[in-house]
């Protein structure tokens, strides 16, 4: 249960940060990827911070956090690391995706590696509550 709450309380401390990153300085995360890409042999993507997507991007960051939060208060509550798990794994598969059919963008790669661990994170605590662990 100690890691469950740790692991919920962090997750909606950085989703906050993050989710504020995007709103407030929304070309940040794309100009320091992009500052990195070239180590990787990979493209740089178009810096366009203000567009819909950021309205979306803060909205989905708000959505994971209250997730987070809910995890954290309401630990035996099982729905809220299942749809923590859903959102990122969504998020994860989406980004590799994109990174195979559009762009070899290094955000892209980057948000399938850092969403997919949170996903599985979320199901394997998930899948401790219920062992008893």
């Amino acid at each position: 249960m100690r890691l469950y709450r740790l692991f919920s309380l962090s997750a909606a401390a950085i989703f906050a940060a993050v989710g504020l990153i995007f709103l407030f300085f929304p070309d940040a995360a794309l100009i320091f990827f992009n500052s990195i890409s070239g180590y990787f042999g990979l493209p740089e993507a178009p810096v366009q911070g203000s567009s819909f997507y950021l309205i979306l991007a803060a909205a989905y960051m708000y959505l994971v956090t209250l997730l987070a939060c809910l995890m954290y208060r309401y630990p035996e509550n099982r729905i809220y690391p299942f749809l923590m798990a859903q959102s990122k794994l969504a998020s994860a598969i989406i980004s590799i995706y994109i990174f195979i059919v559009h762009q070899p963008y290094l955000i892209y790669l980057a948000n399938f590696v850092i969403d997919g661990f949170i996903g599985i994170a979320a199901l394997y605590i998930m899948k401790m509550k219920k062992s008893g662990a």
